[in-house]
């Protein structure tokens, strides 16, 4: 070690420090195996001995600089390197690392770059590794691309070369460890009372329902707060690319995809989950995201009576929502004509909730809307709630209003059949307001 480490500690270079980090990394690597250390004690063991290995290295260190050497050792071994500290502040929501010099984070809406780095281009490879390798997934040249999820379930994407140009990628969808109600939702200003008891009826009377939004706008901790409001009595299948939505019901069925093998085969896909779905006595299945031709296998099954159903979409806002849906279902290889894929989301869906992620990083329902058939070959949508915008502070903050459009959906009466009355102040507008809700 210390022919690879030059001079004295005041002129010990970043790649000294990189190669000290890799002596101790791989040195403790080896007493572990050598040892048979069980799991149990692997935190243990390493601790106790990081330090007598340093000793090897006869290096005199300022005892701050070696503590912070310890540090990202541990990190790198038991945790996830330098990004660990970042997983572990509770006002950090999502981490993006573009390269090993590059990571930003999101923090109470807003965007900063962290003074936290990788060594280099493997170091960041070596932590994609220990993300995904429990989850029997891979990330190589010909499979650059992979989704995945931390012990603690945030979501996580990363990519590598030659997909990602300027270095190995990752960005991470932290999981909040306490789990949000409705009543976090009305008091943070993302949703009103009224709308709550309104989407409270809707779930409950077993409609079918799609959260749609952009990336980063919420919309799978809606759908886990929706859910909320599904009865604890019946059975519910969850179906996701990675599995992070926390449902706090008892009988729920959690399925995630399997990708394929290295060959390329045994894929299970989310289409392959929603169709084996149906063999298993659900009474209701819930998606993390529909992005493929799973869509029609969906939109089928809420058709032939698994009411109460719900998934999440990407796009911008309810119209969006059923376009994107149009398109996800031409993608399952059914040569459908348009007006056919129209009536199937038509009587499929009965309300669209639109999540938006505003300017100023805030996160809000900005429309409930019913999709209220089809008038000749467009399928009708009627706003019952929209966000108003009015202005915009000077520091940025966006100003609005969250409010009913003062009309009655057409499946009122389904709702009063399932034993939910909902009072004329649910959908009453202010006098004030002047709007043209049917689209």
């Amino acid at each position: 070690m210390n022919s690879q480490i030059q001079g004295t500690p005041q002129r010990l270079t970043g790649q000294d420090l990189i190669r000290l980090k890799k002596y101790l990394a791989d040195n403790l690597l080896r007493a572990l195996e050598v040892e048979g250390v069980d799991a149990s004690q692997r935190v243990t063991f390493i601790q106790q001995n990081i330090g007598r290995i340093f000793d090897t290295t006869q290096l005199k260190l300022p005892e701050d600089l070696k503590k912070e050497i310890y540090k990202q050792v541990l990190n790198d071994l038991l945790g996830f390197g330098p990004i660990q500290s970042l997983l572990d502040d509770p006002d950090i929501s999502e981490i993006m690392v573009n390269g090993p010099k590059k990571i930003f984070v999101e923090k109470k809406g807003q965007l900063t770059k962290s003074e936290v780095t990788f060594d280099d281009d493997d170091h960041v490879v070596r932590i994609i590794d220990r993300i995904i390798m429990p989850l029997g997934r891979r990330v190589d040249f010909d499979s650059p691309t992979v989704d995945a999820r931390l012990p603690d379930g945030s979501r996580v994407n990363a990519v590598v070369r030659p997909v990602s140009i300027d270095g190995p990628s990752i960005t991470i969808r932290k999981f909040r460890k306490d789990k949000l109600k409705v009543e976090n939702l009305i008091e943070f200003g993302s949703i009103s009372k009224q709308m709550a008891d309104f989407l409270e009826a809707c779930v409950k009377a077993r409609f079918n329902i799609v959260i749609s939004g952009g990336t980063g706008s919420g919309k799978t901790t809606l759908l886990n707060v929706v859910s909320g409001f599904i009865p604890e009595a019946e059975r519910i299948i969850t179906i996701e690319d990675a599995a992070e939505l926390q449902l706090q019901q008892e009988h729920v069925m959690r399925m995630e995809t399997k990708p394929a093998n290295s060959e390329g085969l045994h894929a299970v896909t989310i289409r392959d989950l929603v169709k084996n779905s149906l063999r298993m006595r659900p009474d209701r299945i819930v998606v993390g995201e529909v992005r493929g031709g799973e869509a029609l296998d969906m939109l089928q099954a809420m058709n032939t009576g698994h009411d109460g159903s719900l998934t999440t979409v990407h796009s911008n806002s309810p119209r969006d929502a059923i376009s994107r849906l149009e398109t996800l279902i031409l993608m399952a290889g059914m040569d459908l004509p348009l007006k056919v894929v129209r009536q199937q989301i038509s009587s499929a869906i009965d309300l669209i909730v639109q999540q938006t992620r505003l300017k100023d990083g805030k996160r809000k329902v900005t429309a409930i809307t019913e999709v209220a058939g089809m008038e000749g070959d467009v399928v009708v949508l009627t706003d019952i709630f929209k966000f108003n915008q009015t202005g915009v502070t000077q520091d940025g903050q966006v100003l609005g209003e969250l409010r009913p459009t003062g009309i009655r959906p057409n499946f009122t009466p389904r709702l009063e059949a399932a034993g939910f009355k909902l009072g004329a102040e649910v959908f009453m507008a202010p006098r004030s307001q002047e709007s043209s809700s049917r689209r």
